[in-house]
């Protein structure tokens, strides 16, 4: 996996430092509040190589039985374009976001609408609606 300073920003781009954003997360130490706060830390989680995270945040009904990172992508940004409901009160939400990377040199971007539920009190992502 792949290492962020506690102390240094966020990968999500939230403003926050790791320390304070997505690794409590990870960790285990808290849940994601929102369905905007998981796609964030599922984000920075495929920064990270994190996959026991991505499986753990995956609704049961859409999870894969396993995953493999790509070693040759470097994920290089995130901007959330819009998110409908998925707050803490909410039971169901989507996040569109644009994620940007770096692949065999090419610059390229994964737009996409995914849609977030709360299983067992906490959010999960479960599938996405578009992708580009």
């Amino acid at each position: 996996m792949k290492s962020v300073p506690i102390d240094g920003p966020c990968p999500c781009r939230s403003g926050h430092a790791y320390g304070h954003c997505c690794r409590p997360f990870h960790r285990g130490d808290s849940e994601a509040p929102t369905a905007e706060a998981l796609m964030r830390s599922r984000y920075t989680a495929f920064v990270t190589g994190d996959v026991d995270y991505l499986l753990r945040t995956w609704h049961p009904e859409t999870r894969p039985a396993s995953l493999e990172l790509g070693s040759a992508l470097a994920w290089t940004g995130l901007q959330i374009l819009r998110t409908v409901r998925g707050g803490e009160s909410d039971r169901a939400g989507t996040v569109e976001f644009r994620a940007t990377y770096r692949e065999g040199g090419q610059d390229r971007a994964q737009q996409e609408t995914s849609t977030f539920v709360r299983e067992d009190g906490r959010w999960v992502y479960r599938d996405a609606l578009s992708q580009s």
